[in-house]
């Protein structure tokens, strides 16, 4: 390979700095045990080179990578932006690499990405679903390391667990509005994950304990604001009188709140409409969204000290940390 793009080595960095290399791999592993003059100039020349140190014999000789892998069904989501933050705000000061990975809400592709972070050898998985193909459990179950599953409360998680109960917070909200006279209540659903169906259970639990039919209107499409209209516009054509509308997400929400006032119906006084999420957008818009306001930032930050605790030999009593919710009734029920 021509010596322009030859890969810099520690014996490189030791020449320029006029040391050994011993010291270089000395301060690598702890900066503070090297002089500060030194360390000062072999950051410096390490800067000047480009020089990307090797963790593989620091894997070989721990048998630990010190990175985590972690999967998400969605990049743009913000609900899982949010969750990211959180993780890394453990992570980083833990001395912690993270390797993110992408599914689309696909069982199938969420098994391969699994297998594809198990060869980096990482040390712990963060999973944000908890239902896995039979090949992803296999692959855990040989990997034998930490996996933490977040946002939902499985009964029987691999190993650890941190969310919430979607259902409970579906049906607290769908009382909500039935305690301000509505009565026609439709339940807009777009990407028929588990999350989307657990509220849809719980938003009828919350009609059949009111005596009340329930109506789904319900699109395999990802969540939009554009979508939101739609299924408003096809909720209305099932349900002519009807006079709420309880959302999977706050995009669909936002989306049918401005499909009614484009309408002309007054927002709650002739339709009353609720989210899942509380997101920025829903604080924005007149009148303000409700919504279901859920902890994702402080899932994140759980499943990363959770997981961390586990690589780390520490066990917990209670295998599924619940986070509960809260919520934001805003001036749209």
């Amino acid at each position: 390979m021509n010596d322009k793009h030859r890969r810099p080595s520690m014996q490189d960095v030791a020449d320029l700095v006029g040391t050994s290399k011993m010291t270089i791999s000395r301060y690598l592993r702890a900066p503070e045990l090297v002089a500060p003059g030194t360390a000062t100039r072999i950051a410096e020349v390490m800067a000047k080179l480009g020089y990307i140190p090797s963790r593989v014999p620091e894997m070989l000789a721990n048998d630990r990578s010190r990175a985590i892998g972690v999967l998400l069904p969605s990049m743009s989501n913000q609900v899982f932006a949010a969750v990211a933050q959180g993780i890394e705000e453990v992570t980083v000061p833990a001395g912690y690499h993270v390797l993110y990975g992408h599914y689309g809400y696909d069982a199938e592709r969420e098994a391969e990405q699994i297998a594809q972070l198990l060869s980096f050898h990482i040390d712990g998985l963060i999973l944000a679903e908890s239902n896995h193909t039979e090949r992803a459990l296999k692959m855990l179950g040989v990997a034998a390391i930490p996996v933490l599953e977040m946002m939902d409360l499985p009964a029987s998680p691999i190993d650890q667990a941190v969310g919430l109960d979607h259902q409970a917070a579906a049906a607290a909200m769908v009382n909500a509005m039935l305690s301000r006279g509505k009565r026609q209540i439709v339940y807009l659903a777009a990407r028929l994950d588990q999350r989307t169906r657990m509220r849809e259970n719980g938003y009828r639990q919350a009609m059949s304990a009111a005596g009340l039919a329930s109506h789904v209107i319900h699109t395999n499409a990802a969540s939009t604001f554009s979508q939101g209209g739609e299924l408003l516009a096809r909720a209305q054509a099932a349900v002519p009188q009807l006079d709420g509308v309880f959302c999977t997400n706050d995009d669909i929400a936002a989306g049918a709140l401005l499909a009614a006032q484009a309408q002309g119906l007054r927002v709650p006084e002739d339709i009353s409409i609720a989210g899942f999420n509380h997101l920025d957008i829903g604080l924005a818009l007149q009148p303000q969204l409700a919504s279901v306001i859920t902890p994702r930032h402080a899932i994140g930050r759980s499943a990363a000290q959770r997981l961390i605790a586990r690589i780390n030999g520490e066990t917990f009593a209670a295998p599924v940390q619940d986070l509960g919710f809260e919520l934001f009734l805003g001036g749209s029920i």
